[in-house]
Parts: C-alpha cells; structure tokens; sequence
C-alpha cells in the first residue's frame, strides 16, 4: 500500500544512492585501498605527528635525579630474562641474572634514557639500527622494553618508591607503547590535508542524515508515521 508516492519514491531513491556510495567506499580505489583503509591510516599518521611525546621526555630526563636503586624482576621465561639482561647491560646497569630473575643494580635515570633512545629510533621506522644494536627484530626489542618495565613496577610498587613508578609508567605510555604502536606509520601534520580531513567529517555527517532521510521517506511513503 502506497500511501504518499512522492515519499515513497524519494526514500527509495536516496536508499539506492546511499547502497551505491557504500558499495564504492569499499572498492580500492585510492592507491590500492578503499576509502576506509586510506582514512584509517590517514588519522593515524595524523595522530602519529601529534603524539610524538619523546623529545620532551628526553628533555625531562635532563633534570631528572639520578635514582641508584635495587630491583629484583622476574620472568616467565628464561629466553625473556636473557633479553632483558642484554637491554640493562646496555644501559650500563650492573645485572646479576638466575634463571628467568634479574637483579639489577643500577641508576633509573639511565634506564630510562636508554629505553627512550630506542624508543625513537622505533618511533622513526629505523629498525636497522635496533637490529643492529640487539641482533633480534626491532618491535621486540621495544616489547622487552615493555615486559622489563612492568616488572620493575612491581618491585618500585613494593617497595613503595611511587614517584619512581609514576615516572617510568610516564615512558611507558608516551615513550616505549606509542612507538610500539605507531611503527610502520609515516607521520604528517594535518595542515597538509586539511580538505581531505573536513571533507572527510562532512561526509560523513552528510551520509549519516542520507541514511536516515531515506528511511523516514521510505516509512512515509508507505503509511507508517510516528506520533505522540
């Protein structure tokens, strides 16, 4: 039953034209991607350039007290503890390792210096030196940054050294996990795709309201109608 045919024929209109825009959002047609894929990783190198936290930690670094400390940590496995030795050993800690447990003895702030020189090396895609530097993959140099530092938290908890803890979980989230995370990804400011990005959002208001006109049509045109 046809209740208003002019609705009716423009909720099936805009239903059609909205299926056909899905339909070219997901064909690669944007360097061998669909529109999703290029936008996915546009906002990521997007949000790369602005989350590049580590100049200013190195620079916190400077006139951080040095913080000579005993910490014990413990592994699940031994191959673990092996690697995390080698992090330490580079760093200049003194490390005392049995089985999958270290026991280190060291300064933090050159821990953390440490971490934070290869956490930018990761942060620039420069694997090769990391490799070099290790002899192993460099995203897994950055994971036994990662595994080391949670087990020296629980032995800085401890012993209830809390500015200790605050400060390393402050290279952990913005230092050792966004390099982790961003690897691989090409930064860019958003001043050089500006339109890209307000078109983008537009669009997408744009298309959310197509949606939804459709719809209210398409149930006008057949007698449907809300009311209160």
């Amino acid at each position: 039953m046809v209740a208003k045919e002019k609705k009716l024929y423009m909720g099936m209109g805009l239903g059609i034209g909205f299926i056909v825009v899905l339909f070219l959002i997901f064909i690669p047609i944007i360097n061998n991607k669909n529109c999703l894929n290029y936008l996915d990783d546009l906002y990521n190198s997007i949000s790369k350039q602005s989350a590049y936290y580590i100049p200013k930690l190195k620079k916190d670094m400077h006139a951080y007290p040095s913080h000579p400390m005993q910490l014990t940590v413990k592994f699940k496995e031994e191959t673990l503890a092996t690697q995390a030795e080698d992090l330490l050993a580079k760093s200049q800690v003194k490390v005392v390792r049995s089985g999958a447990q270290l026991t280190l003895d060291g300064d933090l702030k050159t821990i953390f210096e440490s971490s934070l020189e290869d956490a930018d090396l990761l942060f620039h895609n420069d694997k090769h030196k990391l490799q070099e530097k290790y002899g192993y993959e460099s995203r897994r140099v950055l994971y036994n940054w990662w595994l080391l530092y949670k087990e020296m938290d629980k032995d800085l908890t401890a012993q209830k050294k809390f500015p200790e803890s605050k400060s390393l979980n402050t290279i952990l989230a913005k230092g050792i996990e966004c390099s982790y995370n961003y690897y691989g990804i090409e930064p860019q400011s958003i001043t050089n795709k500006m339109g890209i990005v307000i078109f983008s959002l537009v669009f997408y208001v744009v298309y959310t309201l197509w949606y939804g006109f459709a719809l209210m049509f398409l149930f006008e045109g057949t007698g449907f109608s809300i009311s209160h």
